[in-house]
């Protein structure tokens, strides 16, 4: 008999750079250093978009970074964030905390995916993710009564709609609408019948006749549907979507809404009303000795803003080495040491207002006035397009719009105005339980910001990095002794 040889391969060999140096990622849970927060410390390798993933990771938990500290010279990426509960508590739970420490450690170890798509004006269908869902996107230039057209128009396209997102802002509308067959409730991937719903929809979008036909698009898509164990699965995979369809469509350069002013020449720019509400300011400096460019945003403290934020510069293509951010009262301060991924800083004052103009439309599209109606009810086809149907009849638009499908149950949320600017009518409420038949569940909460006096420009006690790393570029200049 013969002998065969082969050979032999240690099978730890592919972890034998983790056991020489260490794990790619560390997380460390924190719950002893603060009395009124959790600490989440990070060290990983660093890699474009690892911000984001890590932001969007504790993003998703409903978790509220009060504070955060991000280095990532020299290949490594150190993060710190301060974090609590959507109750203000910090974190007990275990089965979060490992949660946590799985995910991050998951994202420091898989390849980035913070790059953006680009999607043309043609369909595309299918996906390398499995899906229960058709995903329908759609942006267009808004008008008073499009998202009810459009609930209508899949209604009447026997689409039924399990959960849309919805974002206006500066006259634009980006939806991403999630559907299923009427009939057969199972995804709709039939060629024929897809390229039917994007004439249909792409109709009712281009019903304005302001903008150029190239000005309005849908992307119809399948996306991956599982995600993580608490909540809306993925609701911040979706509200990223919504970010960059909005980019895509330019809403940064609409008008300003009520509490924005004209950007400004210069590189610092705010927006409020003549009354002194809070302003939102954007500032752009250079850091030479370094090659950084240095953005600094102060405006009202908020859920989810370091994630807006951070999901623009990313999308953008810009690279995050440095940031401090942290809030005081209900304002927070955010400070990005920042280079395009090409390694360049901001060089035109052209390219510095369009990151100015980003930021802020980024903060803005969350940012809802008015009422919000929060309705839950039996689920059944049509449902949507009879609800929005209602509020267009009495004069409402529908500024943002959050619906899912929770079991036999359709939970709807929507910020309203009044078409014509006044006060909203509460009557709607009334006409709303007539038209939706069967017992429903009705919250209304006027959400209007109210006014109170503007921050300082900037405040000089709040802690910089920028002044932190110039002081230390100065100190150390003086050290050195020219030479004769």
């Amino acid at each position: 008999m013969n002998k065969v040889c082969w050979p032999y391969f240690d099978p730890e060999f592919d972890t034998l750079p983790e056991r020489i140096y260490g794990p790619t990622c560390r997380v460390c849970i924190d719950n002893e250093s603060m009395e009124d927060c959790t600490v989440v410390k990070v060290d990983s390798v660093s890699k474009q978009g690892l911000l984001l993933e890590m932001v969007q990771v504790l993003t998703d938990m409903n978790l509220t970074i009060s504070k955060s500290y991000i280095s990532s010279d020299a290949g490594w990426f150190m993060d710190v964030f301060h974090v609590k509960d959507e109750h203000g508590n910090k974190l007990t739970d275990q089965k979060v905390i490992n949660y946590i420490q799985q995910a991050i450690g998951t994202t420091g170890e898989i390849p980035s995916s913070a790059v953006a798509k680009t999607y043309t004006n043609k369909a595309v269908f299918g996906s390398e993710y499995p899906s229960e869902h058709t995903a329908i996107e759609m942006t267009g230039t808004d008008r008073p009564g499009l998202f009810s057209e459009i609930s209508a128009a899949l209604a009447d396209l026997h689409c039924n709609i399990v959960e849309a997102h919805a974002w206006s802002h500066n006259d634009r509308l980006a939806c991403v609408a999630y559907v299923s067959d009427q009939s057969t409730d199972t995804p709709i991937d039939d060629p024929g019948r897809l390229a039917t719903i994007e004439e249909y929809i792409t109709t009712v979008l281009r019903a304005t006749a302001e903008r150029s036909p190239s000005e309005t698009h849908i992307n119809p898509l399948e996306v991956k549907a599982n995600g993580f164990p608490c909540g809306d699965c993925i609701k911040t995979n979706v509200e990223r979507r919504l970010h960059q369809l909005m980019l895509s469509v330019r809403d940064f350069d609409g008008q300003c809404g009520p509490n924005m002013s004209q950007s400004t020449p210069s590189s610092a720019v705010g927006f409020g009303d003549e009354e002194g509400m809070r302003r939102t300011a954007v500032y752009i400096e250079s850091c030479e000795e370094k090659g950084y460019s240095i953005v600094s945003v102060d405006c009202k403290d908020r859920p989810r803003l370091m994630f807006d934020t951070v999901c623009t510069l990313t999308d953008m293509q810009y690279v995050v080495f440095h940031a401090s951010i942290g809030c005081h009262g209900d304002y927070a301060f955010q400070e990005y040491f920042i280079r395009h991924i090409d390694g360049y800083a901001l060089n035109t004052e052209g390219e510095k207002e369009r990151v100015i103009k980003c930021l802020e439309a980024a903060i803005e599209r969350r940012v809802c006035e008015g009422v919000r109606l929060e309705l839950c009810a039996a689920n059944r086809v049509g449902l949507l397009s009879d609800i929005t149907r209602v509020l267009r009849e009495n004069g409402l638009a529908v500024v943002r719009a959050d619906v899912a499908t929770k079991g036999e149950k359709s939970v709807n949320a929507f910020y309203l105005r009044d078409i014509s600017g006044n006060e909203v009518d509460m009557d709607f409420v009334e006409s709303m339980k007539k038209e939706i038949l069967g017992p429903i569940d009705l919250a209304v909460k006027n959400d209007s910001r109210s006014t109170s006096p503007s921050p300082p420009e900037r405040p000089p006690t709040r802690f910089s990095l920028g002044d932190l790393l110039r002081s230390q570029l100065e100190r150390l200049s003086h050290n050195f002794v020219p030479i004769n």
